[in-house]
């Protein structure tokens, strides 16, 4: 099963938040998998598509 997940970002927190992600990985729970993602040209919103196998 396919999940869409939209993260909000305060102002001026992506570069903390894609550190994070680049130091410690995406820490998403076992069993969820990464499919991919984008953000808005104002690195505001950020979409996340991940998949569940059952």
């Amino acid at each position: 099963m396919l999940y869409m997940v939209v993260e909000r970002f305060k102002e001026g927190a992506a570069p903390a938040i894609y550190r994070r992600v680049r130091d410690k990985g995406r820490m998403l729970p076992e069993g969820l998998e990464y499919v991919s993602s984008w953000v808005d040209l104002d690195f505001k919103t950020c979409y996340q598509l991940t998949e569940v196998r059952s």
